[in-house]
């Protein structure tokens, strides 16, 4: 892996697999001991190719400039954009489900999601109401 300074992202050899990160390299998928990919205990010990900094090379850079290299792989990226589009999801499902229980004219009508928060705080202020009576 080489690191290019100016768009500070780790540009990838041809040879690198997709099952291999420079997780390992930059301190990322280990634990607090230190265990993991690459680590000790953690299997086999990945050999860094030539050019390639090794762990030692990365030990003097702070933990938030390892963290910031790690992020920038595509890896990390991919990962992360997948895990935002689940959350998404699960939150217009949640928004979907909630405005099924609101009643509306047409019962159809198309809400935003700040439209069907309001409608529902109004809604259930109105059948506290209707208890209360």
């Amino acid at each position: 892996m080489m690191l290019n300074s100016d768009t500070m992202e780790l540009d990838l050899p041809p040879t690198h697999s997709e099952t291999e990160s420079g997780f390992s390299d930059c301190g990322g998928g280990a634990g607090p001991d230190g265990a993991g990919p690459g680590g000790p205990g953690g299997g086999q010990a990945r050999v860094p190719e030539p050019g390639e900094p090794g762990r030692k090379d990365l030990q003097h850079l702070s933990r938030e400039e390892r963290r910031r290299r790690r992020r920038a792989t595509a890896k990390y990226r991919t990962a992360h954009a997948t895990r935002e589009r689940i959350r998404v999801e699960a939150f217009n499902l949640a928004f979907a489900e909630l405005r099924k229980l609101l009643p509306t004219l047409p019962p159809d009508k198309k809400l935003s999601k700040i439209e069907i928060l309001r409608l529902a705080i109004c809604y259930i202020s109105y059948l506290n109401h209707v208890l209360d009576v």
